[in-house]
């Protein structure tokens, strides 16, 4: 099983590195084939090391939040093929990848030693990220509202993620806690570069890196689980 890992984590990884490729030289139809490709590593990854999970519920909803990751990564390329409803397309891209952090959050509630602390660090520190992304950027209402939903899922969700690896140190909690934070600066990279009047090549480039190794994390993370 190992060595398919590897494999399949290294195709997913030269998969990714074609797709931003091809996105960079704005050849969207094959961009995103290979995005959905590439997500779709993430996805057999998370169902491969989830088959001998001890614990089968926090697996279950991992695997349910890796395949709406990969539904989201669709969407969210799909809008440069439809311009005309690109923005509509975005905020159910969006709405999907939101979905896939409250499955991630429900794997990871079980786990928490204290939930009610947790949920309050994790509004606090959503308040503060914020403040500060909303003084980087300039959004239509609709965008700012999808994002504070959508910011507060993943913070939320890393803070309690950090906390189970604090409170109850193990390798399921470091690596799920390593990608749970990579997700969460792909993500605020991924804002400040579409809402902030950057569109840099080399911050996209970040952006999709870090998504892809936290997706790859939280998905290796389950053989531990």
């Amino acid at each position: 099983m190992t060595i398919a890992i590897i494999v399949l984590c290294c195709i997913g990884i030269a998969l990714q590195a074609l797709f931003i490729d091809r996105e960079h030289k704005k050849e969207y139809t094959p961009a995103l084939i290979l995005k959905g490709c590439a997500s779709a590593c993430f996805v057999i990854l998370g169902i491969i090391t989830s088959q001998k999970a001890a614990d089968a519920g926090f697996a279950r909803y991992v695997v349910l939040g890796l395949c709406l990751g990969m539904g989201g990564d669709i969407l969210l390329n799909l809008r440069f093929l439809f311009e005309k409803k690109g923005s509509l397309i975005f905020l159910i891209g969006i709405l999907v990848f939101l979905s896939g952090h409250v499955m991630y959050l429900i794997a990871l509630l079980p786990l928490c030693a204290n939930v009610v602390t947790g949920l309050i660090l994790g509004a606090v520190f959503t308040a503060v990220i914020l403040l500060w992304i909303f003084r980087q950027i300039t959004a239509k209402p609709a965008f700012k509202i999808f994002g504070v939903f959508y910011i507060g899922a993943i913070v939320i969700m890393t803070t309690i993620a950090v906390m189970n690896l604090i409170s109850g140190f193990s390798v399921r909690n470091l690596i799920f806690a390593t990608g749970a934070l990579l997700f969460l600066l792909s993500d605020i990279i991924l804002i400040i570069n579409n809402f902030g009047g950057k569109d840099s090549r080399t911050l996209r480039t970040m952006n999709l890196s870090l998504y892809y190794i936290g997706q790859l994390c939280i998905a290796i993370c389950l053989l531990f689980a």
